[in-house]
């Protein structure tokens, strides 16, 4: 692919194999999910989990409803949008690639497992906030997967420590849909899985970015 990104010249584009391993990692956890998940049921161990974040007290909703928002569908056009016009054209086309990713993948694991939100799949024992509804399908979560895809490709771009930064906030994004009543524990848990595992193919296909080599001695 030709270089069409500002300050990184051909050749300083990189194919991890740690990306494979994480491509495997995100389908096996997801495989291993919708096993758990298959009859529609919430096993006790995740009804406890559940509990432990939804029952967290009211005032925190103010600071968890703008963070879990993070996975809403327009983020992925928002990055790929600020990506281009900061001349990274290949990550702008990564943010679009995850989205559209995510919107195909997220049907074709809810036509194959069903599981009700938690109003519903655990009763009417739970707190709902916000808008959130306490009916319909809730195996996979969408605002994980979507997360957890943009910031697979993202976090190659930025340097050091900052790489860290979007993976926190991939798990802020799962306690809040947690912590709302929208989602069972594993549904945003293999959410991110397989957002892990549509941004490790994206990183396949398209590379990121190799970082600054050492000068030679």
């Amino acid at each position: 692919m030709a270089d069409l990104d500002v300050g990184t010249t051909p050749g300083q584009w990189t194919r991890r194999r740690g990306d494979a391993v994480a491509f495997v990692a995100g389908l096996v956890v997801l495989g291993a999910g919708m096993i758990v998940v298959r009859d529609g049921n919430v096993p006790g161990w995740e009804r406890d989990v559940f509990h432990a974040v939804n029952d967290l007290p009211d005032w925190l909703y103010p600071a968890a409803w703008p963070l879990q928002q993070l996975g809403v569908l327009v983020i992925g056009p928002i990055v790929a949008l600020v990506a281009a016009l900061t001349r990274r054209f290949r990550l702008a086309l990564a943010a679009l690639l995850a989205t559209v990713a995510k919107l195909a993948l997220e049907q074709v694991v809810k036509a194959m497992v069903t599981r009700e939100r938690p109003g519903t799949s655990i009763g009417g024992d739970i707190e709902t906030r916000g808008d959130v509804s306490i009916r319909g399908e809730s195996f996979v979560s969408g605002h994980a997967v979507l997360a957890a895809a943009l910031a697979g490709v993202v976090a190659p771009y930025l340097p050091g420590r900052w790489k860290v930064v979007p993976w926190v906030l991939v798990g802020l994004v799962m306690v809040g849909r947690v912590y709302v009543g929208a989602h069972n524990p594993l549904d945003v848990v293999c959410g991110a899985a397989l957002g892990l595992a549509i941004a490790s193919c994206i990183n396949l296909l398209l590379g990121v970015p190799a970082g600054a080599r050492k000068p030679k001695s």
